[in-house]
């Protein structure tokens, strides 16, 4: 096999392999996703890890972050819909944690 052909063969794994990944994370609900990606933050801080290591892990960081935000969007959008004041319209509530426990 040649170089090239070596070359390609291997993009064309990780490139299954990365497609295979995001399919995983996708499926993710929210918990899973976060402590997926509190486990990733802890890796990387902990260095020692060899440097493509390092950036695939990054890499999987940033799709784990874009998971948690995308569902706490959804889900968001889902607690403004259920909110609704005497008169019938829609608002807000700002559910911060800080006054979540002063109640």
């Amino acid at each position: 096999m040649t170089d090239q052909a070596t070359q390609a063969s291997r993009a064309t794994d990780s490139s299954t392999a990365a497609q295979a990944t995001d399919q995983r994370l996708e499926a993710l609900p929210f918990d899973r996703a976060l402590a997926e990606l509190q486990s990733v933050v802890t890796r990387l801080e902990a260095g020692n890890l060899p440097l493509e290591e390092s950036i695939a892990l990054y890499e999987q960081g940033v799709r784990l972050h874009e998971r948690c935000a995308r569902l706490l969007g959804q889900a968001e959008l889902r607690v403004q819909r259920l909110v609704e004041s005497a008169g019938g319209q829609l608002r807000a509530l700002d559910l911060s944690l800080g006054e979540a426990e002063e109640g």
